[in-house]
């Protein structure tokens, strides 16, 4: 029997002996390892005077790749459970809330920031039940088109909090610092201290506290070439909500700032010391403070969450560049308004499109779609609009027009798409001539968006946008119509999968074309223009040559995860700078005259096209659907008006 219990007992001894062995030697291994790593990369080492020393540890271990799943979820209260995991200064939490679920009142002992990724919260902030939600990009049709929205807010010690869930429930991502010892003795750990360190030096936050943001309201910030973050700065931490490219490359690197990454969409493999560790959806890795480290992208981008302590001061510097570039163009007290809602006033607005200023109104398509992308002439007009929103119909049940653009003697150039055909018209809606309806003795399939040069000279796109079965020209297309009528193809058929937006520099010398799809399941036109505007120097006689990539336009979770290569990019704006600014399903994207990326204005809705307008050319209309906004500028809109 003793002989049983021996060979029983002695292989469990020296499991826990291994055990123990592995645990005192796993730290020293790693940096040893990481630095020999730092000497191969000829990487240079940085400490952070001060820094905090806890007896608390994490329960994920130092570089290696787990996943949410293998966090027990714990009971925070009735209704409301969460996956826990926390470093040395920050703690994240992912809350599943049931619908009418709450978290009673409380006073933090530590900074909080909460992002509400699902459903919706009221949210107790300074001693008022503020509402706040999220929500998914609608896939834009005829009759959807709401962007994402994820409502967050940064409580400071001290504060109280309370939490009630909305009807359907929440999805929450909390992050504190330091860390809450009321949640780790709620997990089970051992050993915890009486209190959890906290800086001493704190970073100045980048938004105010008590005060309800959408995360797609902060601008994003390159880190590295194809990798964008919207980062949110606290006293003590720092939230990174990153977008890598597809193929990315972050190189091996330190920081001395420790790191916990979550991913939320996509994937990667993750270079930790000298291993690549695949990571996707729900991945989550502890990467302490200078170890070597890196990522490979992969081929649907990746969206993750990196939570730092403390902040980075590198990542702090270059988002105030950005935003230093992007108020030079947007003031920063600049907020976008509603001008109508189309879904409320008579006539309603469907599809605006093609906005143009002239003689101090505003004049746009709107056109009838229905969610298959049926268009209907008897359902469109085209409106005239003041300033103040106030607008009428001056063609209704004629014609389904698009772009359109200002012309001699205070008339229109208008792209009557269902028509076939680029005519003339007044501001009353009378028709004066016919500019274009056909091409090589065949009918123009559907004109869409057109402009005008300084010599009378007309541009407009063809990206056979109709519902005709049967097209009659080779394929989708650019036309120039010289000041003497000559019509000339100045792009290959099919050369664009669907060029859309066209606008001229100021000085006439580059014209500027936009891809608004390539490569779908659903259009199957593959080029090599996919998500680029592109650059043409204009030639005397206003051909194009010398065709060039301008800006690259980013692309939206739905489009990478299909591995796709369309920004819905439409309707084109231009400064006197020469600073373009472009609708996109992400938003309007805004480029400098380099090509470089400025910004972004985020909008409810997606965003179909654009003008400046106002007597001093500095307000930026921008048509979404049903719905017409404005936002003021430092820049002076350009306008080529004959």
């Amino acid at each position: 029997m003793k002989k049983t219990i021996r060979r029983l007992i002695l292989p469990g001894l020296l499991v826990l002996a291994a055990i123990f062995f592995i645990r005192c030697s796993s730290s020293p291994d790693w940096k040893k390892t990481n630095k020999d790593l730092i000497k191969e990369y000829a990487l240079t080492e940085r400490k952070i005077p001060g820094l905090p020393k806890t007896k608390i540890s994490s329960n994920l271990e130092p570089g290696k790749v787990s996943s949410l799943d293998n966090i027990a979820a714990t009971e925070l209260s009735p209704g409301v459970s969460a996956r826990i995991y926390w470093g040395s200064g920050t703690m994240t939490a992912l809350l599943e809330l049931e619908p009418g679920a709450e978290i009673n009142e409380e006073t933090l002992a530590s900074d909080r920031l909460v992002f509400v990724l699902e459903g919706t919260i009221d949210q107790l902030i300074d001693g008022s039940f503020i509402n706040m939600i999220s929500r998914k990009r609608e896939e834009p049709d005829g009759t959807h088109s709401l962007t994402p929205r994820i409502d967050f807010v940064y409580l400071e010690k001290g504060s109280k909090n309370a939490v009630k869930a909305g009807l359907s429930g929440a999805k929450l991502l909390e992050v504190y610092s330091p860390v809450r010892i009321d949640y780790l003795e709620k997990t089970g750990v051992a050993n915890i201290p009486e209190e959890a360190v906290d800086l001493k030096n704190l970073s100045v936050p980048n938004i105010t506290p008590d005060k309800v943001y959408d995360l797609y309201d902060l601008q994003l910030t390159e880190l590295v070439e194809g990798s964008n973050s919207r980062l949110v700065t606290g006293r003590n931490m720092q939230i990174s909500f990153i977008s890598m490219d597809p193929g990315a490359l972050f190189a091996h690197h330190i920081h001395p700032e420790e790191q916990t990454m979550l991913v939320l969409r996509g994937g990667c493999s993750e270079i930790l010391l000298d291993t690549e560790q695949d990571m996707s959806e729900n991945s989550v890795v502890l990467i302490p403070g200078n170890m070597v480290h890196g990522a490979k992208i992969g081929p649907l981008g990746c969206d993750a969450v990196d939570i730092f302590w403390p902040a980075r001061d590198d990542y702090s510097e270059k988002e105030k560049a950005r935003m230093e570039a992007y108020h030079n163009i947007i003031p920063k007290d600049a907020e976008l308004e509603l001008v109508i809602d189309g879904t409320k006033t008579e006539p309603g607005l469907t599809f605006a499109e093609g906005p143009k200023w002239m003689n101090g109104k505003i004049y746009l398509s709107n056109m009838y779609f229905d969610q298959d992308w049926n268009g209907d002439p008897r359902k469109s007009s085209t409106v005239e609009m003041d300033p103040d929103g106030t607008y009428r119909n001056i063609t209704r049940g004629r014609m389904q027009t698009n772009g359109l653009y200002p012309y001699r003697n205070g008339n229109l150039l208008v792209c009557d798409m269902l028509g076939h055909r680029v005519v003339e018209m007044t501001t009353g809606g009378r028709i004066v001539r016919v500019v274009a309806d056909s091409y090589n003795g065949k009918p123009l399939d559907g004109p869409n968006d057109i402009i005008t040069d300084a010599k009378g000279g007309i541009y407009f796109t063809d990206p056979q946008f109709t519902p005709d079965a049967v097209k009659n020209q080779p394929g989708r297309t650019v036309y120039y119509i010289s000041p003497k009528g000559e019509m000339t193809r100045i792009v290959e058929p099919n050369e664009f999968a669907m060029p859309n937006g066209v606008i001229l520099s100021p000085d006439g010398k580059t014209l500027y074309i936009n891809n608004t799809y390539d490569n779908e399941s659903w259009y199957p036109v593959n080029t090599d223009k996919d998500n680029y505007i592109w650059a043409y120097d204009v030639n005397e006689d206003g051909t194009i040559s010398n065709g060039r990539q301008f800006a690259r336009l980013f692309l939206t979770e739905n489009v990478l995860d299909r591995q796709g290569r369309s920004t819905s990019a439409d309707g084109m704006a231009i400064d006197k700078k020469g600073n373009l600014y472009v609708a996109t399903y992400y938003g309007v994207q805004i480029f400098n005259q380099e090509g470089d990326f400025i910004g972004m204005i985020n909008l409810p809705n997606f965003p179909v096209s654009l003008c400046f307008g106002d007597d001093d050319m500095k307000t930026l209309y921008i048509v979404s659907y049903n719905w017409v906004y404005k936002i003021r500028t430092n820049m002076e809109g350009f306008v080529q008006y004959l």
